[in-house]
C-alpha cells in the first residue's frame, strides 16, 4: 500500500473516532438520541438527563438485544416455513377432496335415482293391477323421465356449488401462499441483516441501533393466520329418500363376535361396557382387540338399512365387515381392508368424524343423535346419514363386495374408571 493511502485511511479513522467540535475520543453513547459522545459533549446541557453509557457497555447491550431477536426471527421463519408447508399441502388436498366429494354426490344421487325408481315401479305395480293400462304405462315412463330430469339437476347444482367453493378455496390458499412466502422472504433478510449487525465492532454496531430493533419488531409484531376456507363436507345432500325405510331390516348384535368387556341388553339391541371383563368361551370369530361385536345378520346380496342411536356415546364405530374366515384374528381396523366405517368422536356438542379405509378425517358437526345405515351389496355401495338431519355424511361406492357382509358396532376401550357409552339399534317401525 502507497504511502499516501496509508496516511489517507488513519486520517479517516481518526476522523471517525474522534469528536469533530472537541477533538476528543468518542468512547460515550447516548441511549436517547443515538449518537456517540465525547467527554466534553457529556458536559453540556443537551445530554443531562440522558442515559449515557461508555461505547462497549452501549454496545454489548445492544448486541444482547439484536440476540434475542435473532432468536425470535428464527423461530419466526420456521412457524413461516411451517405454515408455508401446510397452505401447498392444504392446495393438493383441497382438490383431492373436490374430486373424492364429487364421486360422493354423483355415486349418492346415481343411487337415490334407483331407489326412486324402485318406489315408482312397486307405486305403478299397485295401481295397475293385473290389467294392462297403455296410458298408464306412458304416464308412468313420462313420469320416470321426470324424477330422472329433477335428480339430475339436483345433482348438478350440487356439483356446481362444490366447483364454486373449490375454487373459492384454491384462490384464498394461494393468496395466503403469496403473502406467507413474502413475510419469510423478509424474515430472512432482517435475520441476515441482522447477523451481520451483530458482527460488527461495537461503534459500528451502534449506528441506526434503535431503528434496526424498530424494523426487527415491528415484523415480529406480525402474525401470520393460515387461511379460512370453506370445508367441501358442508356441501351435503339432503334429504334422505323415504324409499330407505322400505329396506330397513331388523338386526340384532351377535354376543358370540363381542369382546370381553361388553354387555347386551336382554332383546340384543343395545350394547354397552360391563362392569368388569367376562369370562367368556373362545370364538375364533370373537374381537379380542377392540370393543366390536358383529350383527347376527348377514347379507350377501341385495339392499338393506339400519338406524343406530349413537348419542349415548362419546366414541363410536359404525359400519360393516367382511364375514371372515375363522381363523382370521386381524381386529385392527388400520390392517384390515375388510371393514368399511364411519367412526365418531364427542368433544362437547361437537362430532368429529373420521372414515376408514383410508382412515380420515372428513368433518365436524353438531349433536349426533342417530346414523342410518345403507348399504347396497350388487351395487357396492354403502352409506351413513344423520338421520335427524336427513343429510348424507358419507359414502363408499363402487366397492366390490366378496362373501357375506354384517353390521359391525364398536366402542373405545374406556381408560380408567368404568365408561357408560352405548349404542343402541334402533327398533323398527310399527306398521300402522
Amino acid at each position: 500500500m502507497s504511502k499516501r493511502c496509508r496516511l489517507q485511511l488513519q486520517h479517516s479513522t481518526t476522523e471517525d473516532s474522534y469528536c469533530e467540535t472537541h477533538l476528543e475520543p468518542l468512547e460515550l453513547f447516548c441511549d436517547d438520541d443515538q449518537v456517540t459522545l465525547c467527554s466534553k459533549c457529556l458536559q453540556a446541557q443537551d445530554h443531562e438527563h440522558h442515559a449515557v453509557y461508555s461505547v462497549q457497555v452501549a454496545a454489548e447491550k445492544y448486541r444482547k438485544l439484536f440476540q434475542e431477536i435473532l432468536n425470535l426471527l428464527r423461530e419466526k421463519v420456521e412457524v413461516a416455513k411451517s405454515i408455508l408447508a401446510d397452505e401447498q399441502e392444504r392446495m393438493m388436498m383441497i382438490q383431492e377432496e373436490q374430486r373424492n366429494f364429487k364421486v360422493i354426490i354423483e355415486s349418492e344421487y346415481r343411487i337415490k335415482f334407483q331407489l326412486l325408481r324402485e318406489e315408482n315401479e312397486m307405486k305403478f305395480l299397485r295401481l295397475q293391477g293385473c290389467k294392462f293400462d297403455l296410458n298408464m304405462r306412458e304416464a308412468n315412463q313420462n313420469h320416470l323421465m321426470r324424477l330422472a330430469t329433477e335428480v339430475e339437476e339436483k345433482s348438478q347444482k350440487m356439483l356446481q356449488r362444490l366447483d364454486s367453493w373449490g375454487r373459492e378455496n384454491m384462490n384464498k390458499l394461494k393468496e395466503s401462499e403469496a403473502k406467507v412466502s413474502e413475510h419469510l422472504c423478509s424474515l430472512r433478510e432482517l435475520t441476515t441483516e441482522l447477523e451481520k449487525q451483530c458482527g460488527h465492532p461495537a461503534a459500528a454496531l451502534l449506528q441506526n441501533a434503535r431503528y434496526c430493533l424498530e424494523r426487527n419488531e415491528s415484523l415480529l409484531l406480525q402474525s401470520l393466520v393460515p387461511a379460512r376456507i370453506t370445508h367441501l363436507s358442508l356441501c351435503q345432500i339432503k334429504r334422505m329418500t323415504k324409499m330407505l325405510t322400505v329396506h330397513r331390516k331388523h338386526i340384532t348384535l351377535d354376543p358370540k363376535t363381542a369382546h370381553p368387556c361388553l354387555a347386551f341388553s336382554e332383546d340384543l339391541r343395545t350394547v354397552r361396557f360391563g362392569n368388569i371383563q367376562q369370562d367368556v368361551p373362545g370364538n375364533p370369530g370373537r374381537f379380542d382387540f377392540s370393543a366390536s361385536v358383529l350383527g347376527a345378520e348377514s347379507f350377501s346380496s341385495g339392499k338393506h338399512y339400519w338406524e343406530v342411536a349413537v348419542d349415548k356415546a362419546t366414541q363410536w364405530q359404525l359400519g360393516v365387515y367382511r364375514d371372515c374366515s375363522a381363523d382370521n384374528k386381524d381386529n385392527m381396523p388400520e390392517a384390515s381392508p375388510d371393514k368399511f366405517l364411519l367412526i365418531g368422536s364427542m368433544m362437547g356438542p361437537d362430532y368429529t368424524f373420521w372414515v376408514f379405509p383410508p382412515l380420515k378425517k372428513i368433518h365436524l358437526q353438531k349433536e349426533m343423535q342417530k346414523v342410518g345405515v345403507f348399504l347396497d351389496y350388487e351395487n357396492g355401495h354403502i352409506s351413513f346419514y344423520n338421520v335427524t338431519k336427513r343429510s348424507l355424511l358419507y359414502n363408499f361406492s363402487r366397492l366390490g363386495f366378496q362373501g357375506a357382509l354384517r353390521p359391525l358396532f364398536s366402542l373405545c376401550i374406556p381408560n380408567g374408571d368404568i365408561n357408560s357409552d352405548s349404542l343402541t339399534i334402533c327398533p323398527l317401525p310399527v306398521s300402522s
